[in-house]
């Protein structure tokens, strides 16, 4: 396998994840804000991997290649709470696909079960795939303590990390298992706050300002959800930053809508009981422009709206500065 899980570009794509939706996430005129909307008391949060899917392969060579940057932890942080809120909302939420009892993680569809007070991998199948073997095999080449988030990553699309409501740093992210990165990297982010976190985002004052209360909201008793969305000539989940080219539509000036990408994330917070903490979730859906635009015709519209209105700095932070002109009159003939 290709450590920077190339090889997945092939397999087949999550077109119909569930909860995505191209309208929860572009708006137009676009603005930076945060976007939290409340879920409903039935919406999942987490999405249950298919052994063999593309998730689960690019997660599998992160984690077996670049695992210190992707499973990151502050000193002195016990993630322990967390853990158990993560294990036990999957438990309930999917019950075909995750059992949490008595301290033991088993993700039936792969086949692993691990023991969360000592990391050992319990129990092992072939499963699908042969993804049994493989995954048992990605956990134990983890430190002990990591191997059950270690399986919930590759049980579940999603990535994960904390957010710290405590004072004296409040909005504290102290935990991180983030294998599909968007053009960051966890490492620079594991420790911080979120003013911190979010200082090189473009037209942040909205979020800076409101981040105390963004950080009561979120890890409060409630659960939320947002969207985020880019155009993007990167073909693979995994996208950090020392694994992708510098110049993401290379030297030429054209737009090809064949090599463009839309690539979405829906994040989501899950409490952690008496913690003042949440778990963020992170969710990637990344399908061909074409593809996308194609599945209802105003799509084009809406998309051209929100980039047109985009601003310079909103533009170079999300890399298309290059290709903003092309691509709003490739969208226009769509539309």
């Amino acid at each position: 396998m290709d450590p920077t899980g190339q090889n997945t570009v092939s397999l087949p794509l999550n077109v119909a994840l569930p909860g995505m939706d191209f309208d929860d996430a572009v708006s137009a005129p676009f603005r930076m804000q945060p976007g939290l909307r409340r879920l409903a008391p039935d919406a999942q949060q987490l999405t249950p991997l298919a052994p063999g899917a593309r998730h689960q392969r690019e997660k599998l060579a992160v984690l077996s290649c670049f695992a210190d940057q992707a499973l990151l932890q502050s000193t002195g942080f016990d993630p322990a709470p967390a853990l158990n809120a993560l294990a036990t909302h999957a438990a309930a939420e999917h019950p075909q696909h995750w059992a949490w009892r008595d301290g033991v993680a088993h993700a039936m569809r792969l086949g692993c079960a691990v023991r969360a007070d000592t990391g050992e991998v319990l129990h092992t199948a072939a499963g699908s795939f042969g993804l049994g073997d493989e995954v048992s095999r990605c956990l134990r080449g983890l430190p002990p303590e990591w191997r059950l988030a270690g399986l919930l990553s590759l049980a579940f699309a999603e990535d994960f990390a904390v957010i710290d409501g405590q004072a004296p740093r409040r909005g504290l992210i102290p935990w991180l298992a983030v294998a599909l990165p968007s053009f960051w990297a966890p490492e620079d982010k594991i420790g911080r706050v979120f003013t911190e976190v979010h200082a090189p985002v473009a037209d942040n004052r909205l979020l800076l300002q409101a981040a105390d209360a963004l950080t009561a909201m979120v890890t409060g008793p409630e659960r939320w959800e947002r969207y985020v969305w880019t155009v993007t000539p990167h073909p693979r989940l995994h996208a950090h930053p020392a694994r992708v080219a510098p110049e993401r539509w290379g030297s030429g000036s054209g737009f090809d809508p064949l090599a463009a990408w839309w690539r979405s994330e829906r994040q989501t917070f899950i409490p952690v009981p008496g913690a003042a903490q949440a778990v963020f979730t992170i969710r990637i859906d990344l399908q061909p422009l074409p593809a996308v635009l194609t599945a209802a015709p105003e799509r084009a519209a809406r998309l051209g709206a929100a980039l047109a209105s985009m601003s310079p700095a909103v533009l170079d932070y999300r890399g298309l500065t290059a290709v903003r002109q092309p691509l709003l009159d490739w969208l226009a003939t769509q539309a």
